[in-house]
C-alpha cells in the first residue's frame, strides 16, 4: 500500500462513493489529515468520524468562489478532485439549466478546486500530487450524456494543461477515468432508476450494465478506484504527470 506518513490531502465530494473510499484508503496508509469536502453535512460528519487520522470537513459547494476564500489549506501535500454529479437526456431535449448545474459542479468545481490545491501545494516549496476524478464518458461517445460527457472531457484536458504549468513547482497532476462503477452517482440517472425498476434492485441493474457494456462482464468497485488514485498521488508514480488512467474493465476498446 503507498505510503501517505505525514501527508495532508484535500478530498472533494468525500461522504461517499469514490470519494468516501480514497479518504478511507488514504486514511489507512498513513496520512496526518484529510481535508473533506461535501455538500451533504450528515453524511460527511457521519463519515469523517470513521476516518483515524485528524480529519477537517467542509459543507459547501465546490463550485462556490467563497468557499474556497474561506479553505484552510495549509501545508497542504496531495489533492484528489472528485466532486462531480451525473444528470443526462439527448442534446435538442437538454435544459439549459441542466446544463448549466452539471458543468457547474463537473467543470467549474473542478477548476475552483485545482486552482485552490496548486496554490497551497506550491506555497510549501515541497512539491506535491493531484488527481481528478474524470469519467470514460470523456473520451468515449454515448447517446444522452452530452452535458457529463463535455464536462469530464474537459477535467481530463484541464489536467493536462495544470501538470505542465504545475512541473517546475513539483506538482505531478494526473486524472483517471473510470467506466461504471458502483456509486450513488447513478442514482438520478433515469435509465438507471427504470433499469432498477424493471430488475428489481440496484445490485441487479449494476450487474446487468457490468454484463452489457464492459468486456470484463461487470463494474468496478469504489475501492478499487481509491486504489488506483492512490497510486497516482504516491510516489510510486514519482515520474507520472499529465496522464489519464483509463480504469473501464475494456469498455472503451
Amino acid at each position: 500500500m503507498p505510503d501517505f506518513t505525514e501527508a495532508r490531502i484535500l478530498v472533494t465530494g468525500a461522504a461517499s462513493g469514490i470519494g468516501a473510499a480514497v479518504a478511507t484508503r488514504l486514511a489507512a496508509g498513513g496520512a496526518r489529515k484529510l481535508i473533506l469536502i461535501d455538500r451533504d453535512e450528515v453524511k460527511l460528519r457521519d463519515f469523517a468520524f470513521t476516518l483515524p487520522c485528524e480529519r477537517q470537513p467542509i459543507i459547501g459547494d465546490v463550485a462556490d468562489e467563497a468557499l474556497w476564500s474561506a479553505a484552510d489549506l495549509t501545508g497542504l501535500t496531495h489533492a484528489v478532485v472528485n466532486a462531480g454529479i451525473g444528470e443526462g437526456g439527448p442534446i435538442a431535449e437538454l435544459g439549459f439549466d441542466q446544463w448549466r448545474r452539471v458543468m457547474s459542479v463537473n467543470l467549474d468545481g473542478a477548476f475552483l478546486t485545482l486552482q485552490a490545491a496548486m496554490k497551497a501545494i506550491r506555497s510549501t516549496g515541497q512539491g506535491g500530487s493531484i488527481v481528478l476524478t474524470a469519467s470514460v464518458a470523456g473520451l468515449k461517445a454515448e447517446p444522452g450524456i452530452a452535458a457529463y460527457a463535455a464536462s469530464k472531457a474537459a477535467v481530463i484536458h484541464l489536467a493536462r494543461v495544470a501538470a505542465k504549468e504545475a512541473a517546475a513547482d513539483g506538482i505531478r497532476v494526473n486524472s483517471i477515468a473510470p467506466g461504471g462503477v458502483e456509486t450513488p452517482i447513478w442514482s438520478n440517472v433515469p435509465f438507471f432508476q427504470n433499469l432498477v425498476a424493471s430488475s428489481g434492485s440496484e445490485e441487479a441493474a449494476f450487474k446487468a450494465m457490468g454484463s452489457a457494456a464492459a468486456p470484463l462482464g461487470r463494474f468496478a468497485q469504489a475501492e478499487e478506484i481509491a486504489g488506483q488514485i492512490a497510486f497516482l498521488l504516491s510516489d510510486e508514480a514519482a515520474n507520472v504527470t499529465g496522464t489519464c488512467l483509463v480504469s473501464d474493465g475494456g469498455y472503451s476498446l
